[in-house]
């Protein structure tokens, strides 16, 4: 038999279908009807006739018409969303879909799979797991130190051995023994009150890298999580359903509690949960709907699935990502600009940076000399001013290397801090099988990751910082032999005026949130967890100061873009030319 769930209201309603025959409107009116048998006051409706209503599928939101057969319509187990006419939405309301609903409309399930050991893990490959590009699956020796490390939970349990956060309670009630009738539900009851995290809901990508992190390291097999349990993670994971973790509630020791917690919430099917097929629904809807069933937790499960630093470390591995791509990016930009003002390449001579040989900056002045003209790729508007009386540029040309070459160096320094945090073993207690054992450590204290993203903000912003100087010399006249604000009739049009401003704002705005957030801590759980990181604000700004360097770049590459218009018919090197060509197949050139 057909079975559908509706959404209507906030409330989620199972719609079991003896003929799929019927139509999308009856699916509609039961759901409606079901709705107000709930209702003490039928929910506002005097009759489910008197209701006017549309149908969408919450996959893509398309409408769908009310006389189309649901077989013809619908896919069975399929969601859909019934909106009644006049309703105004509310404001704390849970989208059916996520930002970028356009995207998801389109996700096709992966068939690639990466092999997880809990050590080899990279940056790049968990950005691609976020993304949707593979499933996952353990290797052989990762299953085989997962079930050994589970044998000693289960001695632990068998002997009734008190052992914390497995036989006894969490944080201050750590020294209260739980009886071994109560040890299943002392796990769930951990992961209920420990989902207590508040603000927006991670976008799909993000919960991807969280739970694909997750269970990475718990193939490292020092969590004592029982094999089958991992699987059914990865089973949640490959089906691409993603429970709803608020953004906000770490403060990155004992581990990111509040947001794992969540993540382990809609697992064992409660809360919210979201997947391409279904958008936002009831965590045991939407299992139920791609045949998995909720996890049942056994003793010492909760507190595995839930203590680590996995929420800033997949944050992190985002960031570290996005300023590697954007510190590329910059020196394209850079020597673009260098260009159309007319700059030296003398700066980036191969011997000036032979005798100060950071590397970060001698990488930079050679993207630079390979950009810029050379007998290799000559420019005809370098040629045109070979022989002009400037001695040399302005900082914000002639230290690039030195600029955002520290900018590299710093982006090196995090990734291999992020790279050794997200193949660390990071749960309390540690299970090490070798000797038997469970040792209670701090190694679910989120400082190096915090520090290590509040360098990466501070570093890239520089990037920011630079090139909003490079648009004011752009725009200048007194600056750049170029009309005023780039644009040909000053006055009538104001060009790149508040463009300028836009940057201008971002850096300002950036210079505020590079202040270090791992600098503050705040005494947590009855000062038993007395110092904390406070990573999540670190991994969060840290990507948002990225996206503001990424607008700012994006505004000087326009400015530079429209700059070059003006020294036609000159052209620039092949490289650049094939640059602003890029930009001219989107973006024309403004009169």
């Amino acid at each position: 038999m057909p079975r559908y769930t509706a959404h209507v209201r906030g409330e989620w309603l199972a719609v079991p279908c003896r003929d799929a025959r019927l139509t999308v409107g009856w699916l509609g009116r039961e759901a409606v009807r079901r709705y107000i048998k709930n209702k003490p006051d039928n929910g506002g409706f005097a009759s489910v006739d008197d209701a006017r209503f549309l149908v969408r599928r919450c996959k893509g939101l398309g409408l769908l018409d009310n006389e189309d057969p649901l077989e013809v319509a619908l896919e069975d187990n399929e969601f859909v969303e019934v909106v009644i006419e006049g309703d105004a939405m509310s404001p704390d309301f849970i989208p059916s879909q996520p930002e970028g609903v356009y995207l998801y409309s389109k996700y096709r399930e992966p068939e690639k799979y990466i092999a997880l050991d809990g050590d080899s893990l990279t940056t790049e490959d968990l950005v691609s797991l976020g993304k949707g590009r593979y499933k996952i699956k353990l290797t052989p020796t990762a299953e085989k130190r997962v079930q050994k490390s589970r044998e000693v939970i289960d001695r632990i349990v068998e002997e009734k051995t008190v052992v914390y956060g497995i036989t006894t309670g969490f944080g201050k009630f750590a020294r209260t023994v739980i009886p071994v009738s109560k040890l299943e539900e002392l796990q769930f009851n951990l992961v209920r009150s420990h989902s207590s995290g508040v603000g927006k809901p991670l976008i799909p990508e993000r919960c991807r890298m969280l739970l694909a992190l997750r269970i990475n390291v718990l193939a490292k097999g020092y969590s004592g999580i029982s094999l089958e349990t991992l699987k059914q993670v990865i089973e949640v994971f490959n089906a691409s359903c993603l429970p709803y973790v608020p953004e906000k509630g770490t403060v990155g020791a004992s581990g990111d509690l509040a947001p794992l917690s969540h993540l382990a919430l809609g697992l064992i099917g409660e809360g919210k949960m979201w997947s391409p097929k279904s958008g936002w629904a009831d965590a045991k809807y939407v299992l139920a709907a791609h045949g998995l069933k909720p996890i049942v937790l056994k003793p010492k499960e909760g507190l595995a699935l839930i203590n680590g630093t996995q929420m800033i470390t997949s944050l992190g591995c985002e960031a570290v990502e996005r300023a590697s791509a954007i510190a590329r990016q910059a020196d394209i930009v850079a020597a673009l600009t260098l260009e159309v003002l007319k700059g030296t390449t003398k700066a980036f001579d191969t011997d000036i940076h032979a005798v100060r040989p950071h590397r970060g900056q001698v990488e930079v002045a050679f993207r630079f000399r390979s950009l810029l003209d050379s007998d290799h790729h000559p420019s005809e508007i370098a040629e045109s001013h070979r022989f002009c009386d400037r001695v040399q540029d302005a900082y914000t040309l002639r230290c690039c290397p030195q600029v955002h070459g520290v900018v590299n160096d710093t982006i090196a320094f995090v990734k291999n801090i992020i790279t050794t945090e997200i193949n660390s073993a990071t749960d309390n207690p540690m299970v090490f099988a070798s000797r038997g054992e469970t040792i209670s450590g701090g190694n679910f204290h989120g400082e190096y990751p915090a520090k290590a993203l509040d360098y990466l903000a501070i570093g890239v912003h520089e990037l920011a910082a630079i090139s909003e100087r490079r648009i004011e010399r752009l725009c200048n006249p007194s600056l750049s032999e170029l009309p005023a604000f780039l644009v040909a009739e000053g006055g009538l049009n104001s060009g790149f005026m508040i463009a300028h401003c836009t940057a201008a704002a971002l850096v300002s705005e950036n210079k505020a949130l590079c202040h270090p957030s791992s600098v503050d801590s705040l005494s947590t759980s009855a000062a038993t967890e007395d110092h904390v990181s406070m990573g999540g604000w670190a991994a969060r700004k840290a990507l948002r100061v990225i996206e503001h360097v990424e607008q700012v770049l994006a505004i000087e590459l326009l400015a530079a873009c429209q700059g070059i218009e003006f020294l036609r018919p000159l052209k620039t090197t092949t490289p650049l030319e094939k640059v602003y060509d890029l930009v001219r197949s989107v973006v024309r050139f403004g009169k």
